[in-house]
């Protein structure tokens, strides 16, 4: 078996990045390679088909790195979601389907059957191709979660897994962050670190050479490339931290106001929209923000009926409707379907406690009922003239009214639920969607097609910016003998 963890020395340092890369590169050299993620936490989250032919949940990050690597999706590359529910409770996906929950307080012992069952679904995984690309989570470095970890350290010591510290230089403090995260570790972790990637560096390459020459001589390992900074370059994410670097243009002819939910979920459904020339797509958090848009979009939320309450304290509710009253289009997803619907009720507690029931926003005559099985579809049809598909995440069950049924939704004039995530995706039906909402013509642009090229180009800079051997060969070979251990965690 042959592997690699791409770990990164915070959040966001682009660990994501560089195994999407990677998959696409080592793909291209012929290689059968499959993304992992032994434990993702993210609301970002996709349907793929399991080997028995049912459904299932896994990472919007793996469902992406695996078209990168030119395989199908499988919920073994992904096989513990972790859903925020709160700041303390997490709702448990795991291979795929809904499995309890996990609260910050039994964080170590909760978890240790998700240990076992992600370390299986790795090695099951890595039976079946030549080599695979592991990403790890936050940092391998937070020594307080250590004994319980099996997605950085945890699971590169029990495969043996040769591992790469990925540092985004453009927050600064790189150099110190990478040392600093190998010498924390323990000494049997130490071993398998065997070098480090610098990701997002914008200026002259020759400025980076003294600070890197001492990190390689500190340490005592080498450098395996530096990323330059490409905006152009983000993928569908993991969590809201990415939601800053989704703006659009300032300049378009029509502005997209998304509400930015707490607990927004799938926003990625919006990343089409993005690409439309004449649209500039915005995150809006307050009431003002709202003003003046050609289009507000409520996307998906894990929490429905907490977001609901957030959006009337904060007199969005009042914005919506006034948007709407003005004959101006209001686009639901899924949670935010369900908030322009009359009622929303929770019998059994799946959101809160149970009986709870509150009044929707009423654009729309349709009830929602949260039901304890959670559906996941891969829905196609037609809409609007055109071939449609998407995909279903929910528990709420939708009971219609006298509204025009679309999209697994309903539409009442100018405002239109749906409960397909990434039916915006399908370039025919987010063209008839916008030619019905804003009377626009049809645009050229094709998100299939943009996606791809985003993953050649990802695989392109790698090509250029990385030691792609040396990768391959650390993967293959593991990390070679007599790395150097240093202070303080050598010594604890």
């Amino acid at each position: 078996m042959s592997g690699l963890l791409v770990a990164g020395t915070t959040s966001d340092a682009g660990k994501s990045v560089v195994t999407t890369g990677l998959c696409r590169a080592f793909a291209r050299r012929g290689v059968r390679v499959a993304p992992f993620k032994a434990q993702n936490m993210s609301n970002n989250s996709m349907v793929c088909e399991a080997a028995d032919g049912t459904t299932a949940e896994i990472g919007r990050a793996q469902w992406v790195q695996a078209l990168a690597a030119r395989v199908t999706p499988e919920p073994a590359m992904n096989p513990v979601l972790l859903k925020p529910g709160s700041d303390r409770r997490s709702h448990v996906v795991l291979l795929g389907h809904p499995a309890g929950e996990v609260s910050s307080t039994d964080w170590e012992t909760g978890r240790r059957h998700l240990a076992q069952a992600a370390h299986a679904a790795y090695d099951d995984l890595a039976l079946r191709v030549d080599v695979v690309v592991a990403e790890g989570a936050g940092s391998p470095a937070e020594i307080n979660l250590r004994a319980g970890d099996f997605v950085n350290m945890g699971l590169a010591r029990h495969a043996s897994l040769p591992t790469v510290v990925v540092g985004d230089i453009d927050r600064g403090g790189v150099f110190a962050a990478m040392f600093g995260t190998v010498a924390l570790l323990g000494p049997e972790d130490q071993r398998l670190v065997a070098g480090f990637v610098v990701n997002k560096f914008r200026g002259d390459r020759v400025l980076l050479s003294p600070g890197l020459d001492s990190l390689q001589r500190l340490t005592g390992r080498p450098l395996l490339g530096v990323l330059p900074w490409d905006p152009s370059l983000w993928l569908d994410s993991e969590d809201a931290l990415d939601l800053e670097g989704r703006r659009s243009r300032g300049d378009a002819a029509l502005r997209v106001a998304v509400v930015r939910l707490p607990r927004i979920s799938n926003f990625t459904d919006l990343d089409a929209l993005g690409l439309e020339p004449d649209l500039d797509v915005v995150f809006a958090s307050d009431p003002r923000d709202l003003t003046g848009a050609d289009l507000v979009v409520l996307p998906g939320t894990r929490s429905t009926i907490s977001d609901l309450r957030w959006l009337r304290a904060r007199g969005l509710d009042v914005a919506v409707l006034d948007h709407a009253r003005r004959g101006r289009p209001v686009l639901g997803i899924c949670g935010g379907f369900q908030m322009l619907g009359r009622t929303i009720a929770d019998p059994h507690g799946v959101e809160g406690p149970p009986g709870t029931e509150v009044e929707g926003l009423g654009l729309l005559d349709v009830r929602t009922d949260f039901e304890p099985d959670k559906v996941l579809r891969l829905p196609t049809g037609t809409a609007l003239g055109v071939e449609a598909s998407g995909y279903e995440i929910h528990h709420g069950r939708i009971t219609p009214g006298t509204d025009e049924e679309l999209l697994g939704g309903a539409r009442s004039g100018s405002v239109v639920g749906t409960m397909w995530h990434g039916a915006l995706e399908g370039d025919a039906l987010r063209g008839a969607l916008l030619h019905e909402l804003l009377g626009r013509t049809p645009s050229e642009v094709s998100f299939p097609a943009a996606r791809e090229a985003r993953l050649d180009r990802l695989g392109d800079l790698v090509e250029e910016h990385l030691d792609v051997d040396a990768l391959l060969g650390l993967a293959r070979d593991g990390a070679p003998a007599g790395l150097p251990v240093l202070p303080p965690g050598g010594a604890a």
